[in-house]
């Protein structure tokens, strides 16, 4: 199977811990080299959180595992890239 290198998800958590340690612990893992949390939604009790990680070899359960560990859940899989290296989206001339 080609390796996981980037992986994107929406991810439904709570305000604690903050987006600052749950992006430390998900990079903390072994599979992930870095990691970016973009806030898309916020209320009094959640937030909804724009999830991109990348590494050479994306364990995706590790990842899960680590929301899930912060009390998040996720709510899809919104991009996925695979290979030797990774895709950029590109616009197109009919788009």
């Amino acid at each position: 199977m080609a390796p996981l290198r980037r992986v994107v998800i929406d991810v439904l958590t709570p305000h604690e811990p903050t987006m600052l340690e749950r992006a430390s612990v998900v990079a903390d893992r072994d599979s992930v080299s870095g990691v970016d949390v973009t806030l898309l939604e916020s209320d009094q009790e959640v937030r909804n959180v724009k999830l991109t990680v990348e590494g050479e070899s994306v364990r995706y359960e590790a990842v899960e595992d680590a929301v899930e560990d912060l009390g998040g859940t996720v709510h899809s899989v919104d991009q996925v890239a695979c290979g030797e290296y990774v895709v950029e989206e590109r616009t197109v001339p009919q788009e």
